[in-house]
């Protein structure tokens, strides 16, 4: 039975929940916060809005009344790109205390999409129209003011003409086949990223550092929060069984393959996943 306590200290994984359950009006910058409480049981992440409410209170005094919006963004990145010098972690790019935004709010570095979320929230609080958008390997900002758009690598601070744009695309292009009669505009690529979307590259870049050191413990409890963020997200499942798997726990394993069977009949790894939950069924319990 639930108490009443219950309610008022809700789990992490419950907080999350809370958070992400809708789309309107989902709160980045909370639920990116709360993402760190699995590193840091003890987080308050209201002690982190707390300290992202002091910038935004700093830069806005440097704005005054009636400034154009083209001023307020030089402001907005001196503020955060100069004088408190935010900026990509290049020495140490995979540590997972990138993505977590209380450490980030303490050393100044990050990764681009964390780093994102920092300044949009200072964008939008200066009355800016920015959005975060998902450009091929590597998150940037927008700004669309009256004499048009803006595009800026949080990871530098550096604002990208098309010509930056088409250059940094030129890989992708090419190794996804979009050249020549194949190919789209630039445009395209800078459509604005829903929240959620921008929570799951964050997950899941987390997810792939947890893999690659084989870390299944702290790979699962991503799992957990792009399942609860994603529930439709049937692969989720299988890789979350695979690394129950590792783990030694075949019972949740075989739950999670068998979920993911189920949804996707027509996996092109059905067969290799059928294999997996047969051995697992033969492991001593």
């Amino acid at each position: 039975m639930s108490s009443a306590l219950d309610f008022l200290n809700p789990t992490p994984l419950g907080y999350f929940a809370s958070l992400v359950k809708e789309d309107e009006g989902l709160p980045l910058l909370e639920a990116a916060a709360a993402i760190a409480q699995d590193e840091y049981p003890d987080l308050d992440v209201q002690e982190v809005l707390g300290d992202v409410d002091q910038l935004l209170a700093r830069v806005r005094r440097r704005c005054t009344h009636h400034v154009e919006p083209l001023e307020r963004l030089r402001t907005l990145n001196q503020f955060f790109f100069q004088d408190l010098g935010f900026g990509g972690n290049v020495n140490n790019y995979y540590d997972p205390d990138n993505s977590y935004l209380n450490v980030l709010l303490r050393t100044r570095r990050g990764i681009p999409i964390s780093l994102a979320v920092i300044w949009l929230e200072l964008a939008q609080g200066l009355g800016l129209r920015a959005r975060g958008v998902g450009f091929p390997g590597h998150f940037m900002v927008k700004v669309n003011l009256p004499d048009g758009q803006v595009v800026i690598d949080p990871f530098t601070g550096q604002s990208l003409s098309r010509e930056d744009l088409s250059e940094r695309l030129e890989p992708y292009r090419r190794r996804h086949g979009l050249v020549d009669d194949f190919d789209v505009p630039v445009g395209l690529y800078l459509q604005g990223t829903p929240s959620r979307d921008i929570l799951a590259r964050i997950l899941r870049n987390l997810k792939e550092i947890h893999l690659s050191q084989k870390d299944w413990l702290r790979l699962i409890a991503v799992q957990d929060r792009l399942l609860i963020l994603l529930p439709d997200a049937w692969s989720e499942y299988r890789d979350r069984g695979l690394a129950w798997a590792e783990m030694g726990d075949a019972r949740l394993a075989v739950v999670d393959l068998e979920m993911y069977i189920a949804q996707t009949g027509d996996a092109l790894d059905r067969d290799a996943m059928e294999r997996r939950i047969c051995e697992l069924r033969r492991e001593p319990s």
